[in-house]
């Protein structure tokens, strides 16, 4: 059964619990173990994970390599679906203008992984590797240098 809060007239609710009803975090203990290493700050301290917001405090946290700084709008220390849970907090304009920043940014970079048109060496590729590695054939194998990006030249 949960206590009264005077000051916000809402039930108290631990912050580890509200981050993981919110949804900023997929488990409790993912919420804690943040909290734990420091990384969560509510108006601007650093937070234990006992904590209780309040209606109005603002909460800064790392989602990934994203930071995020959102202000409390309702508790809640039942999980439920996203639309109830997005009630539950405002995030604040600079927050969101930098994860649309980071939104351009990873969507503008290419991705490592499809650089390689190639995909990974054959075993024949890997055989001639070695032969070269070892001194055995004085040429590399034909078009070497134009399919792979590492060059065998010392």
């Amino acid at each position: 059964m949960a206590q009264q809060d005077k000051d916000s007239g809402g039930t108290k609710v631990r912050l580890d619990k509200w981050l993981w009803a919110a949804r900023f975090y997929k488990t409790r203990s993912l919420a804690a173990e943040e909290i734990d290493k420091g990384r969560v700050k509510v108006n601007g301290q650093v937070a234990k994970a006992s904590r209780e917001p309040r209606l109005g405090d603002t909460v800064e946290f790392r989602q990934g390599t994203l930071a995020r700084t959102v202000q409390v709008r309702g508790l809640s220390g039942v999980r439920g679906p996203a639309p109830q849970a997005a009630l539950l907090y405002e995030e604040t304009a600079e927050s969101v203008s930098a994860r649309e920043r980071h939104a351009e940014q990873r969507r503008l970079a290419p991705e490592p992984a499809q650089a390689i048109a190639q995909g990974r060496p054959t075993k024949r590729d890997m055989r001639q590797l070695r032969g070269l590695r070892q001194g055995v054939g004085s040429d590399p194998a034909p078009g070497w240098n134009e399919r792979w990006s590492a060059s065998l030249d010392d």
